[in-house]
């Protein structure tokens, strides 16, 4: 499929190129055709004018007023100097005889009185071969006063214009066609990489679909089978106390199954949402000490479980020129309380899932203040940085990149629910550090993990005090 668009692609950047060079060589050809043609033009006129303005004219008879041209005074020298140029002469009398000629064979074509120049075309005349002859032709009509005493016209080879005009489409033809080339090549390689992101786009959902289909089959086919197996136990043991007993731990644990079914759809609708842009940005001041400290005490009974030991520590500000209105909201940034709150429960609810008994976790807020400089001016920023480290059992280092990519997990193996072991119920769906990861992008802030196998891991989450627009 990839493929095929990408050759459609190639093929539509290659035609629509072609036909511009096309049509940019035809116009780069007419132009130097028609230039060509004025040159010639123009030379013939110029050697009209020339040759005018030496012809030799005298009365024919003593004391009449009848005039006439003197041939052999007036094209005496004009021989000479036209053969350099490939230009004939012919001079004809006012009836349209021809008296006088630089051609070795006559042309045998009427005249037509033409200043603008004119095409002819020779074809199997005697003395001029075979295959027909183009000849640029200008035609001027000598006369004084009222009298007409002939006519004179001017040739030039055509070939003056056909020979550059071949060289010219050779050259163009060659040119074009190393550049449709060339750019049906560019049009692959670029057609290619712009395919790449839509090819990465189409691998992430075809896994991403594999992956919540996967995650939707275990829970949905559990709660069938429990509900089967309910109905059958009730059906089997009706009117016995303890069949209404077993049915009631049935469906309690449908009950638990479907609320995970819920949370996996509502993760997935989030991240879904924050894809395609349409999460609304509810943003209000929130002091993220307090809010930590909300996070910190909801997970220390599950702390108190584990036996670890989990602390919240605020690194107060060191500057004691600081304003009391600013030190007041010194760990206030512009965000989301419910996101931020499932952030930092899912980074804390990580850390204590993956530290053994007699561990520490150790959650750090601290405000940096920077300094940068445009157009010499300087401005502060300042930055909330959040550490929530841990003293678990880490992460290998190959696993790193990938920690937060959807369905991911570290252990590829999936675990199977199965309704006696109830912490089975409680397992990820491997959605947790990615919507971690959608939530800080959302608050124009990054997420950074540091890890070391067997001595614990360090989730970094920098937050700026105020939004970029």
């Amino acid at each position: 499929m990839f493929q095929a668009t990408r050759r459609r692609l190639a093929v539509w950047y290659t035609a629509v190129t072609a036909v511009l060079l096309l049509l940019f060589a035809s116009g780069v050809y007419l132009y130097v055709r028609s230039t060509l043609v004025e040159r010639i033009d123009d030379t013939l006129n110029h050697v009209v004018e020339i040759v005018e303005r030496s012809l030799v004219i005298e009365p024919v008879n003593s004391g009449t007023e009848t005039l006439r041209i003197n041939i052999e005074a007036s094209f005496r020298n004009n021989a000479e100097t036209v053969e350099d140029d490939h230009i004939d002469l012919e001079w004809f009398s006012p009836t349209g005889e021809l008296l006088w000629s630089t051609l070795t064979t006559p042309l045998n074509i009427p005249i037509h009185g033409s200043r603008t120049g004119e095409t002819v075309h020779i074809n199997k005349q005697e003395g001029w071969g075979e295959s027909p002859v183009l000849l640029r032709q200008v035609t001027q009509r000598v006369e004084v006063g009222r009298q007409v005493l002939g006519y004179l016209r001017v040739s030039h080879p055509w070939f003056e214009v056909t020979k550059p005009s071949r060289q010219l489409i050779f050259d163009l033809a060659l040119g074009t066609g190393l550049m449709v080339l060339s750019v049906g090549a560019s049009g692959w390689f670029l057609s290619g990489k712009a395919m790449e992101p839509v090819g990465d786009s189409y691998q992430r959902l075809k896994q991403f679909t594999a992956d919540a289909s996967h995650e939707l089959r275990n829970p949905i086919t559990l709660i069938q089978t429990n509900v089967q197996v309910a109905l059958t136990d009730l059906e089997l043991a009706e009117g016995e106390v303890t069949a209404a007993s077993h049915y009631r731990q049935q469906l309690k644990l449908v009950e638990r199954l479907t609320q995970r079914l819920g949370r996996l759809v509502n993760d997935l609708l989030f991240l879904a949402r924050q894809d395609s842009g349409i999460s609304k940005d509810n943003f209000s001041p929130c002091p993220l000490d307090a809010l930590l400290i909300e996070v910190v005490e909801e997970q220390q009974l599950l702390a108190a479980e584990k036996q670890i030991t989990l602390s919240l520590h605020l690194v107060d500000a060191q500057n004691s020129d600081i304003s009391p209105e600013l030190l007041d909201n010194w760990f206030t940034l512009a965000g989301n309380w419910d996101q931020l709150v499932r952030l930092f429960t899912n980074l804390i609810g990580n850390a204590l899932k993956y530290t053994p008994a007699s561990g520490r976790v150790n959650v750090e807020l601290a405000r940096l203040e920077g300094i940068h400089r445009v157009s010499g001016l300087r401005y502060s920023s300042a930055q909330l940085q959040v550490k929530v480290s841990d003293t678990g059992i880490g992460i290998p280092s190959e696993a790193l990149p990938r920690l937060f990519d959807r369905f991911y997990r570290v252990d590829p193996a999936r675990t199977h629910i199965t309704e006696n072991t109830a912490c089975d119920i409680s397992t990820g769906s491997g959605l947790g550090l990615a919507i971690a990861q959608a939530i800080v992008e959302h608050h124009q802030g990054q997420i950074q993990v540091e890890s070391s196998l067997g001595k614990g891991t360090t989730f970094i989450v920098t937050f700026p005090v105020s939004l970029e627009s």
